[in-house]
């Protein structure tokens, strides 16, 4: 690899719709730094997510696989890929690799997953192996237990953040992002930095006084006539009446997740700011995706897992010295990263490895995404102008050709849709994960089958702390699963 080694900066966002970037068409919303980005970068208008769920999405992007290989399509450790992913290829080819922030590859939730560094902030975190959790145990803000927010009863219910800005998890990421920066050796050796954070997953809780900015934010969501026949569509469907999320409740909740967005967009301006003063910036790759979106309204629900665009079309762009910025509308996935990034690299790999292409060489008819598999299974085949959809629940077939998804326009006798329809049964019976049954699909309004509330979910490894804060006399309610986040 002769001449001048590329950095790499990817930065990757958790639950972010498409449509939460100023310049790329949301006039609501603030983002400067994403905007300076996007105004060099290519940014691909018609990407999607390899499964709307956090690890099977992240779990691709590691792998560079999608669902149906990796054997993973739901948030557990189910999985047949074996390979090191492809950010051990960097640290191989002699690039200072670093991790910041949450990756949430629950097969290894610490591990260092092929980078040199690897500094954690995942969710309902191991207070003994989290790096975030334990500086914050060391800190003045200790008792702050719901630190990411609190999640259970209040997860749909837009809250200010228990600590402020200075202890933020947003922020603390943006701190280390910069430090990993600010002492790093670009001149002896190339960088690879990957910089994810949690927000603006739910619950959404930005910091005093970031909750002020998006006061009487008034955007509607979209609501086709008939929400309740994209049912099938949507897996565990957070319905607003479910929830009970009145229209007062859901302009905060998109006003609140605004908010963190734009504190994210905060950070990244710090991050690539870090990159100038270090004369790196001219010199550096950078990604910026999410793993999925947010329905936040629209069809009258909250969530993800479903296949139409608020949680499936995801924001993706890439600024890649001396390439032109241009808006593509081909379709593009997480599984592209890899082989994209290894070939601006110089480093050799093998395509068939890959189920993504090299995007500044190569383009796709089709791109793929799945939720769950067998009898539960949800599967998308998407193009840049239309898509397909197959509920296994119901056994239901679904048609899109105009964005938002608003009329199913399934016709098995239509060229196109018959096309489609054999790619993805193609897609489908390549699946390499045991066949799995989740819970039935919540049918709207059913509150006793959607029992949402109350079912607390607290942080078990904060138990005793906080009973412990309690006085005698005063109990307070616990109840929670997780014991290894």
């Amino acid at each position: 690899m002769g001449g001048k080694r590329k950095h790499f900066l990817l930065i990757i966002t958790d639950q972010q719709r498409r449509d939460t970037i100023h310049s790329l068409g949301n006039e609501d919303i603030v983002t400067p730094a994403l905007d300076s980005i996007a105004s060099e970068a290519v940014v691909f208008d018609r990407a999607y997510t390899p499964s709307p769920v956090c690890v099977p999405a992240r779990t691709s992007l590691f792998a560079g696989q999608y669902c149906a290989r990796t054997g993973n399509n739901t948030n557990d450790r189910t999985k047949t890929y074996s390979g090191e992913g492809f950010f051990s290829e960097f640290t191989k080819a002699g690039y200072d690799t670093c991790c910041i922030g949450k990756m949430h590859y629950n097969f290894d939730l610490y591990g260092k997953m092929g980078f040199r560094t690897r500094i954690s902030q995942e969710e309902m975190a191991n207070p003994q192996l989290d790096d975030y959790t334990k500086w914050l145990k060391k800190s003045q803000w200790k008792n702050v237990f719901d630190y990411n927010g609190q999640r259970t009863e209040m997860y749909y219910i837009p809250q200010v953040s228990q600590l402020p800005v200075e202890a933020h998890p947003t922020n603390w990421i943006g701190d280390r992002a910069v430090e990993f920066i600010e002492g790093c050796h670009p001149e002896e050796e190339p960088v690879f930095l990957t910089v994810s954070f949690i927000h603006p997953h739910p619950p959404f809780c930005p910091p005093a006084p970031w909750n002020k900015m998006y006061r009487g934010l008034k955007k509607e969501p979209f609501v086709p006539d008939d929400p309740d026949s994209y049912e099938l569509m949507m897996r565990n469907r957070y319905t607003l009446d479910a929830l009970g999320i009145s229209p007062r409740r859901l302009e905060l909740l998109r006003s609140y997740y605004y908010c963190c967005v734009s504190f994210v967009d905060y950070q990244i301006g710090r991050i690539t700011d870090a990159l100038r003063r270090r004369g790196m910036y001219d010199d550096t790759v950078i990604v910026f995706t999410s793993d999925h979106g947010e329905m936040l309204g629209d069809y009258r629900s909250m969530g993800k897992r479903t296949m139409t665009d608020s949680a499936a079309n995801i924001p993706f762009m890439m600024r890649i010295p001396g390439k032109e910025a241009q808006t593509r509308r081909d379709p593009a996935s997480l599984v592209d990263i890899a082989p994209t990034l290894l070939s601006e690299a110089g480093i050799d790999y093998d395509p068939a490895e890959y189920d993504g292409v090299d995007l500044m060489k190569d383009s796709h008819d089709i791109v793929y995404s799945q939720y769950c598999n067998g009898a539960a299974g949800l599967y998308m085949a998407a193009t840049g102008t239309d898509k397909i959809v197959y509920s296994a629940v119901g056994d239901k077939w679904f048609y899109f050709n105009e964005f938002p998804d608003a009329v199913n326009r399934y016709d098995p006798s239509d060229p196109r849709v018959a096309y489609l329809e054999e790619k993805l049964r193609a897609y489908i019976a390549s699946d390499t994960c045991p066949d799995r049954i989740e819970k039935e699909p919540v049918r709207p309004f059913d509150q006793e089958k959607y029992s949402f509330y109350p079912q607390f979910d607290d942080h078990i490894a904060t138990f005793g702390e906080e009973y412990a804060r309690m006085p005698e006399g005063y109990p307070i309610t616990l109840g929670g699963k997780h014991t290894d986040y």
